[in-house]
């Protein structure tokens, strides 16, 4: 089968009986439940939307009450064949099973033979850091000849600053902003907020941005915005937006890894924890619900020390 993609859906529904259509219109309910009852954040809602787009598609009319769990597995199995990374199969495993969750608890579904389905087992991955002398080099990136200099050395500051995640840094807003205090408010996933404190480095930069560059952002526009990084348009600079400037400027600083946004909050965490910082601490400053998704930056570490080791121990 033919991967779905989102154009097809509203056609699939003329192709095939009531029963996607009955899918379909539950899926939709999900997804508000998603958003209003479970608080989940929009990256996420859409996340398990675009999951479940695929499930209807790999359902071609069955119904959901129908399915046996040797169907289910079936489908774990289409998803292995889609070239999708083990955490996406691993996310739509639990999408599915949310959604049929909520169809239980909706009274929609009695028997819900989706939790005879075993979990995606993963690889844990260390991801992959920039060293403190790439950082540096990275966040030279901007320069003086660029349109909108003050802006993107100010929101590559706060990326590393803060080891926020794009969407965090693209819904800043003014009020967030403590610069006299020393620290910014984020709000990251289940509309959870944090304090995270700033270095001179990203006050001395957001600084400059704030009284050279974005007043002239926000004129393009005829009434105020609160958002603290602005487009060329003065809308919010889409978190979208973010990722291209990161990539943009890992290029014309020439770092060799594969930089994203979260390479950044990667290396913020990893270069606090090998400068001393204790665990729970940069958990808090992260935004993790469990320390044990914030550990996974000692395995970064302990890498690096066992490659040092290998290199330059006469017996290693």
């Amino acid at each position: 089968m033919k991967k779905l993609k989102k154009g097809k859906l509203r056609r699939l529904i003329k192709k095939t009986d009531s029963g996607v259509n009955a899918t379909i219109r539950h899926a939709e309910a999900f997804t508000l439940y998603l958003r209003t009852e479970c608080h989940l954040s929009e990256n996420t809602v859409a996340a398990y939307s675009r999951d479940l787009r695929r499930f209807i598609g790999w359902l071609e009319g069955r119904k959901v009450a129908d399915l046996t769990i040797t169907e289910l597995s079936d489908f774990v199995g289409f998803l292995n064949t889609q070239q999708l990374a083990p955490a996406s199969i691993a996310r739509h495993i639990v999408a599915v099973k949310m959604f049929f969750r909520y169809l239980q608890l909706e009274g929609l579904l009695v028997d819900n033979k989706v939790e005879l389905l075993g979990s995606q087992k993963l690889w844990q991955r260390v991801p992959s850091v920039l060293s403190p002398r790439e950082v540096e080099r990275f966040l030279k990136g901007p320069r003086r000849i660029e349109i909108y200099y003050f802006r993107d050395r100010a929101l590559l500051e706060m990326l590393y600053a803060t080891g926020c995640r794009a969407s965090e840094v693209s819904n800043l807003r003014l009020r967030d902003l403590h610069l006299d205090e020393r620290y910014c408010k984020c709000e990251g996933k289940g509309n959870k907020q944090r304090m995270v404190p700033l270095g001179d480095a990203a006050i001395e930069a957001v600084t400059d941005y704030l009284d050279k560059q974005r007043p002239r952002l926000e004129a393009v526009r005829s009434s105020e915005v609160d958002w603290l990084f602005l487009s060329r348009g003065g809308r919010r600079l889409r978190r979208e937006a973010v990722w291209e400037l990161v990539k943009k400027y890992a290029l014309l600083a020439d770092v060799s890894v594969s930089i994203s946004p979260h390479t950044l909050r990667h290396s913020f965490a990893t270069h606090l924890l090998a400068g001393g910082a204790d665990l729970r601490q940069v958990q808090e400053m992260l935004g993790h619900a469990s320390i044990a998704t914030t550990q996974i930056y000692t395995h970064v570490d302990q890498s690096r020390l066992k490659k040092v080791h290998q290199q330059y121990h006469p017996r290693a």
